[in-house]
């Protein structure tokens, strides 16, 4: 929370990452062992390979308040190329349903031996595309 009340844009982006890790999975080789995710992306990864963040895009369409009761955040895949997927949220006031931010993440894998990016496979793609919907930025 900041000075004004609000959620920090910081804890935004870690609002952001618990909603794609209960989504997709945590990390691969994490050891963590737990509730298996709707979509297993992350935690089906073979070893030696490890999911980057390339990049955030957040627009603050509204202040998101502090409340003490969790918020709502809706999660699809709005791109998926080659070697990379896109991930898109909007976070939800938990008080007045509205919308407060949109958001996208670009991931990509990579083998952690050589720092080479790594093309989706067919099954990574499948697992995905039910998930798919509109780009919030175009």
């Amino acid at each position: 929370m900041d000075a004004y009340g609000h959620i920090n844009n910081v804890q935004v982006l870690r609002l952001l990452e618990e909603a794609r890790i209960h989504a997709f999975g945590p990390p691969g080789g994490t050891g963590a062992e737990g509730e298996q995710p709707p979509v297993a992306v992350f935690s089906s990864v073979k070893p030696g390979t490890q999911a980057l963040v390339v990049e955030h895009r957040v627009k603050f369409v509204d202040t998101l308040d502090y409340r003490n009761v969790p918020v709502r955040i809706d999660v699809w895949v709005s791109a998926v190329k080659p070697a990379s997927f896109t991930l898109a949220y909007r976070i939800h006031d938990p008080a007045t349903a509205a919308i407060c931010v949109k958001a996208e993440t670009i991931l990509a894998f990579v083998d952690t031996n050589g720092g080479s990016l790594l093309r989706l496979s067919e099954e990574q793609k499948r697992a995905l595309s039910p998930y798919r919907g509109s780009p919030l930025f175009a």
